[in-house]
């Protein structure tokens, strides 16, 4: 297909899709001629990813050239091809070693992995961008004052050591290394937002059962004494109406 065809299919502007060639995002078409290339069906899933990774997942063109080049780098070993994707998460520094809460968070979050037993050499924790970024979210809970030792983040990491067998039954799925590697790029970045809006349902929905059904038939009551979820009340002009015509 030409570069109008893929750009009608992906609903990605020309503009952008020339884009993402000059920074290394989407691979070269097959020239045709001087002025043209044809691109097919591994360009169109490449263009659909790409722009997964920066609009649903909020990873930068910097950080999604990064970890598509390192998803593609045939030199590294299958186990560092998988892990790209969590190169590509936000960079933070590391907490000052001097802050007595940046201390505390560093004791927490070791603590945690130690008794999940997670060898720090194998997951290459220090050097792990996702490392720094719990450090820096548990110093700041600790600066807040709000509880956050291990035993706090022990529920969150067993969670998280659970949907890890699920991301990667799912990643081992696919036949080929080289869809096993888009399969971890994918689901590392873009399973993110489900998570955090999934808690936060989960959040509402708790909510409204410890307050949302105080009392008979008040406010959160779903009618048949269950608890539900408060809703609106609608503005006087927008009950029963229908569509304006």
């Amino acid at each position: 297909m030409r570069l109008a065809e893929l750009s009608e299919r992906s609903g990605v502007p020309a503009a952008t899709i020339k884009y993402y060639l000059r920074e290394g995002l989407l691979q070269p078409g097959r020239r045709v001629s001087a002025t043209q290339a044809a691109y097919d069906e591994g360009h169109l899933r490449r263009l659909r990813l790409v722009r997964a990774l920066i609009q649903v997942g909020g990873v930068s063109v910097a950080d999604a050239r990064e970890v598509i080049a390192a998803a593609e780098d045939t030199s590294l070993d299958h186990h560092t091809r998988l892990e790209a994707a969590t190169w590509a998460l936000p960079r933070v520094p590391a907490p000052d070693g001097g802050d007595e809460a940046a201390e505390a968070a560093r004791g927490a979050v070791d603590g945690v992995l130690a008794r999940l037993g997670w060898d720090p050499e194998r997951v290459e924790v220090a050097a792990s961008p996702a490392y720094r970024t719990l450090l820096d979210s548990v110093a700041a809970l600790a600066r807040l004052g709000y509880p956050c030792g291990a035993e706090h983040l022990l529920p969150y990491a067993r969670l998280a050591a659970e949907l890890a067998v699920t991301d990667l039954d799912l990643v081992f799925a696919e036949p080929t290394v080289d869809g096993q590697v888009e399969a971890a790029v994918a689901l590392t970045v873009l399973y993110e937002p489900v998570l955090l809006s999934l808690r936060r349902l989960a959040h509402a929905e708790e909510s409204a059962r410890r307050i949302g059904g105080e009392g008979d038939g008040g406010e959160g009551d779903g009618g048949d004494g269950s608890p539900g979820l408060s809703r609106p009340t609608p503005a006087a002009g927008d009950r029963e109406s229908g569509p304006s015509r």
